[in-house]
């Protein structure tokens, strides 16, 4: 998960907050930045608006293979990473992502990875290279499904659950990511 700066009416509240801390005697002003740097996590992570909702649908060009459309895996678990040739946690996650599958395709797993590079001769390097992951590579050369699923920061997963429903967002990889994605993707397994 990574922290992001707090946008609109948040950051509005902060720097209020901020202007209140100032005027306060000194040792207030370190026990409410204190507070602050508690509080910033919840704050700085915005509630992902597709989550609960139906995902949306698309029709990708595979870099090898065929073409994919989602709305023909449902009934499926679906994973969708965005990803680019030139985001090194990028290239960790599509790897990690791959074991996964290698473990639950036959609980009815499906993975896709998005490409988002504006080159898309990179994307394809990547593909063909010796790094490139078991399941297909979509290439989204203008962009399209990345605006639809507000795409904010790379790598970013989406699962989807058997309904078809977005049910988490990871805006990050890391260790501890890694883990979270794993006990949810093992739920949408379980239901």
């Amino acid at each position: 998960m990574s922290l992001q700066r707090p946008k609109g009416p948040v950051l509005r509240r902060v720097c209020l907050w901020w202007q209140r801390v100032k005027g306060a005697a000194p040792g207030a002003a370190a026990s409410g930045i204190v507070a602050l740097g508690i509080g910033m996590g919840a704050l700085a992570q915005p509630v992902y608006f597709l989550v609960g909702h139906e995902a949306p649908d698309f029709a990708l060009r595979a870099v090898t293979g065929s073409n994919v459309r989602l709305s023909e895996h449902r009934g499926d678990v679906v994973v969708i990473s965005f990803w680019s040739s030139r985001c090194t946690p990028c290239r960790t996650q599509l790897a990690a992502l791959d074991r996964s599958l290698a473990t639950y395709r036959s609980a009815g797993l499906q993975m896709y990875g998005i490409n988002v590079d504006d080159d898309q001769s990179r994307a394809l390097e990547f593909a063909h290279g010796g790094q490139a992951a078991s399941f297909q590579l979509l290439l989204d050369p203008q962009k399209a499904v990345s605006r639809r699923y507000q795409v904010d920061n790379l790598p970013m997963t989406v699962l989807i659950d058997r309904n078809g429903t977005v049910r988490y967002v990871l805006r990050d990889y890391s260790a501890k990511s890694d883990d979270l994605y794993l006990r949810q993707l093992r739920t949408l397994l379980n239901e």
